[in-house]
C-alpha cells in the first residue's frame, strides 16, 4: 500500500513538474519574441521641386522605436534664423508619398492637406526633445532645423503608429521648403494651415515610406534613450510670438548570436 503511494505520487510530482517545465518554455518563447526587433527603412524622396533628400531607419522592439535619420540640401534659413523642418510619422493611409497629381489647387505645391490624401494624419512627431504626441506635431522650437540635420531618438510609439509601421503604410514626412525652388505663385501664397507664415514653412520637403528591411531585420534586445539633433530654432520664431506652431543611412539589423559552453 505504502509503495503504491509512494509511486503515485511521485507520478504526480513529474507531471507537475512537466507541466512546469511546459509553462517556463512557453513563457521564455513569448519573451523572446517580445524582445525580438525588427528594422524600417526610409529613404527620403524630395517633394514640391526641392532638392534635399535623407534617409532614417527605425529599430522597432516593442514599442520602443530607436530612430536615426539624416538628411540633407533642405532649406537653411528664414529670416535669418535657422529654418525649422518638423517631421514625423504619417499613417493610416495608403502609405505612399504624393505625386504632383495631389495638387488638387493647381498652385505647383502639393501642401500639408493635399499630401494627407495618401500618406495620412500625423502620428508621432519625430521631435528632437519632449513631447512625441501628434500634438507636438506643430511645435516649431522641438524640430530639427538648418539644411541638414543627423538625428537619433528613441521614441514609445502609440497604438495607432504601431499598426501603421507594422502593417507597411507608415511615411516619414519632413516638412519646410526653399520657397525660391517653388513656382511664383505659390511664393506668394499663405501656409493653408497657418495664413501668418508663408506656404513653403507648411509644405513636405522630403517623404519615404517606411519598409521592413530584407530578410526581416530581427534581432533581440533594445537600444539605450538617446536625442541627438540641431534644435537651434533662430530668432525669426520670436518675431512670429511664442504660441506659434506649424499645424498639421541604411542600418542592418543586428543578429542574436548564442554560444554554447560545455563543461
Amino acid at each position: 500500500m505504502l509503495g503504491a503511494a509512494a509511486l503515485a505520487a511521485a507520478g504526480m510530482t513529474g507531471t507537475a513538474l512537466a507541466a512546469a517545465a511546459t509553462a517556463a518554455s512557453a513563457t521564455t518563447t513569448q519573451s523572446a519574441r517580445a524582445e525580438s526587433t525588427t528594422t524600417y527603412q526610409a529613404m527620403l524622396d524630395p517633394l514640391n521641386n526641392q532638392s534635399g533628400s535623407g534617409s532614417l531607419t527605425l529599430r522597432l522592439t516593442g514599442d520602443q522605436a530607436v530612430i536615426t535619420e539624416h538628411f540633407s540640401g533642405l532649406a537653411a534659413t528664414f529670416n535669418g534664423g535657422p529654418f525649422p523642418h518638423v517631421q514625423h510619422i504619417h499613417g493610416g493611409a495608403d502609405g505612399v508619398c504624393p505625386t504632383q497629381a495631389n495638387d488638387k489647387n493647381g498652385d505647383g505645391v502639393i501642401n500639408t492637406a493635399e499630401g494627407q490624401t495618401t500618406y495620412g494624419p500625423i502620428q508621432t512627431t519625430l521631435s528632437v526633445r519632449g513631447d512625441t504626441s501628434p500634438k507636438a506635431g506643430t511645435n516649431l522650437t522641438i524640430a530639427p532645423s538648418g539644411a541638414s540635420a543627423d538625428y537619433q531618438r528613441t521614441i514609445t510609439l502609440d497604438a495607432a503608429t504601431l499598426k501603421s509601421v507594422r502593417s507597411g503604410i507608415g511615411v516619414i514626412v519632413v516638412h519646410g521648403d526653399d520657397p525660391t525652388k517653388l513656382p511664383a505663385r505659390a511664393q506668394k501664397e499663405k501656409s493653408e494651415l497657418v495664413p501668418s507664415l508663408p506656404l513653403a514653412a507648411t509644405s513636405p520637403a522630403l517623404c519615404g515610406p517606411l519598409k521592413a528591411m530584407a530578410g526581416g531585420g530581427v534581432a533581440t534586445g533594445s537600444g539605450s534613450t538617446a536625442a541627438a539633433a540641431s534644435d537651434a530654432t533662430g530668432g525669426w520664431l520670436l518675431g512670429l510670438g511664442g504660441g506659434l506652431v506649424i499645424a498639421a543611412g541604411a542600418a542592418g539589423a543586428l543578429a542574436r548570436r548564442t554560444n554554447a559552453h560545455k563543461p
